[in-house]
This record gives C-alpha cells, sequence and structure tokens, in this order.
C-alpha cells in the first residue's frame, strides 16, 4: 500500500523578491497620512504668509490704484512714494527707536532676572523653593488688565508716568513667569555631577553660574527673546496706558496718526509704515534663529 504526501506549493522567490533598486514607500503606493501633513503644512504657509504678501505688494501700490481698484488684486504700478510719505508725515524714525528700546529693555530684564531667578529655585535650592515657584507660575494666568489702574495709580504718586521704565517694568514683570518656566525646566536637565565637580575644584554660585550656567543657557535665551519679542514689539495697551506725549510713543500707537479726520486714512502709507516697523523685527527673528541653530549644531558636535 503505497502512502502519497501532499505538500503545499511554495511561492515562487521571483513573485515575492521586491525589484531591484524600486523604494518599499514606492510599491506600497502614497503614504495618506503624509499627503494630509503636507496638504496642512502648505495651507498653514499660504494663511501666514500671504497677508504679509499683499501688505508689501499694497504699499507699492498707487493711492489712486488702490482705492478705485479691487483692494484684494495685484497693483497695477509700483511706486514708492507710500514711503517717503509714510517717512515725511508719521514719524517712523522716533516710534521704530522707542520701540526698540522698549523690547531691548525688556527682553534684558527678563533674561538676567528669568536666569537668576531659576537658578535660584533649581539649582541652588532653599526652603519652600516649590512653593515660591507655584507663586511664579501662577502669573502666568493673571491677566494684564487687572493691573492697570493700579499701576497708573502708583507711577503718578512717582512721577514715573510717561517713561520708558513705565513701560518696561510691566511688560516684564508679566513675562517673567514663563521665563523662569523655561530656564527652570532647561536646568532641571543639566547634570548635577556638573555642579558637584565645579564645587569641589573651589568653584563658588556665582561663578558656577557665569562658567556653567550661562554658557549652557544660549538656546533658551534665544528661546526667550523670541517668544516675548513679538508681544513687546506689539504692545499696545501698557503703551497706550501709561504715555502722554508724542516723543515716547512706539509703533503701534504711532500708526494711529495715519488715521486723519472723518474717518479718512490713507491706507497705502499705513502699509508702507506696517512693512517699515515689520522689518526690524524679521532681521532680530532672522539673527536668533541662525544663533539658536549654531548653538544646537555646537552642542551636537560636543556631544
Amino acid at each position: 500500500m503505497s502512502t502519497r504526501i501532499l505538500t503545499r506549493p511554495q511561492p515562487s522567490a521571483t513573485r515575492s523578491a521586491p525589484p531591484a533598486g524600486q523604494p518599499a514607500a514606492a510599491r506600497r503606493g502614497p503614504n495618506l497620512y503624509r499627503v494630509l501633513s503636507r496638504v496642512i503644512i502648505w495651507v498653514l504657509v499660504v494663511v501666514q504668509v500671504y497677508p504679509l504678501v499683499w501688505v508689501f505688494l499694497t504699499s507699492l501700490r498707487d493711492e489712486r490704484d488702490f482705492a478705485s481698484g479691487n483692494p484684494f488684486g495685484l497693483p497695477s504700478s509700483l511706486t514708492l512714494d507710500n514711503y517717503s510719505r509714510a517717512f515725511a508725515h508719521g514719524h517712523l524714525g522716533r516710534y521704530i527707536a522707542n520701540s526698540l528700546i522698549v523690547t531691548l529693555g525688556s527682553n534684558l530684564l527678563i533674561v538676567v532676572c528669568g536666569m537668576m531667578g531659576a537658578y535660584a529655585l533649581q539649582v541652588l535650592g532653599f526652603r519652600f523653593s516649590n512653593a515660591v515657584r507655584a507663586m511664579f507660575l501662577v502669573g502666568i494666568i493673571v491677566p494684564v488688565q487687572i493691573a492697570l489702574v493700579p499701576l497708573f495709580i502708583d507711577y503718578s504718586k512717582i512721577n514715573l508716568l510717561d517713561t520708558y521704565p513705565s513701560m518696561i517694568i510691566p511688560l516684564a514683570g508679566f513675562a517673567l513667569p514663563m521665563a523662569i518656566y523655561l530656564f527652570s525646566s532647561f536646568y532641571g536637565y543639566i547634570p548635577r555631577e556638573t555642579y558637584e565637580a565645579a564645587s569641589l575644584d573651589g568653584a563658588g554660585p556665582y561663578r558656577i553660574f557665569a562658567r556653567i550656567t550661562l554658557p549652557l543657557s544660549v538656546n533658551t535665551i534665544v528661546t526667550v527673546v523670541m517668544v516675548n519679542s513679538i508681544f513687546i514689539w506689539n504692545d499696545f495697551i501698557f503703551a497706550n496706558t501709561f504715555v502722554l506725549s508724542d516723543n515716547l510713543k512706539t509703533i503701534p500707537l504711532g500708526l494711529q496718526n495715519y488715521i486723519g479726520a472723518m474717518g479718512k486714512t490713507d491706507w497705502t502709507a499705513t502699509f508702507a509704515a506696517v512693512c517699515v516697523t515689520v522689518t526690524p523685527l524679521l532681521l532680530v527673528f532672522l539673527v536668533l534663529n541662525r544663533a539658536m541653530i549654531y548653538g544646537l549644531e555646537s552642542g551636537a558636535t560636543k556631544g
């Protein structure tokens, strides 16, 4: 009696093996998640970039063409008269200088106080340091509007109204909790052995801060400056409350001068002024972004 063994046919190797030189992603077809991600990214880019492009094109547009034609259409002719008119009637140089002073002063105060406060809370440590850190973090949820009237009364008593510190102090104060949170989070990743080795070598807390903590905090400093510069440069509420003279007006207040009587507005000159006032902030962001990339690359190379 003979037996017969049934075997299942094996698939050929040539059928299952992928073709040479063909990537696996191409055989699986397009990834739906990747396609949707790219579409969403391009939509966000268009939404963010289109207003800037439109403002720039309108700043080069003739005033009659803008008033009689389609405001959102392409300009029929380009002119630089809007920029000359904006500088002649708007005192843009003074407004930009005031905004630079307020922005630089506020950022300097935020970085110095934020780094030292976070260093004391996270690195040095003391009794009830966690409670103090929690009190700082509570300041993140405090709205700025509730401090306008008390600050105005206090500034009027000590003759601090209509000065640069009247804008720099509250701007730095309300941004300080977030700065302390960012610096504290970064300092938590620095190994304690680094500070212990420096202490064994005879370095005190101030020398450790200057030689170890400060050089390692470059990327965090850039992040804090970039985040706060947007709000400080565009601040309107503090400047409008504490500034009384035209000589100390910042850019948001100065742009109101382009609005004439009976609601008539020189739109093309206003857009030209907006382009001029945005340019310093864009240059600062390019420099800081390059500094952050350089810091990341240096850290990766050393690691």
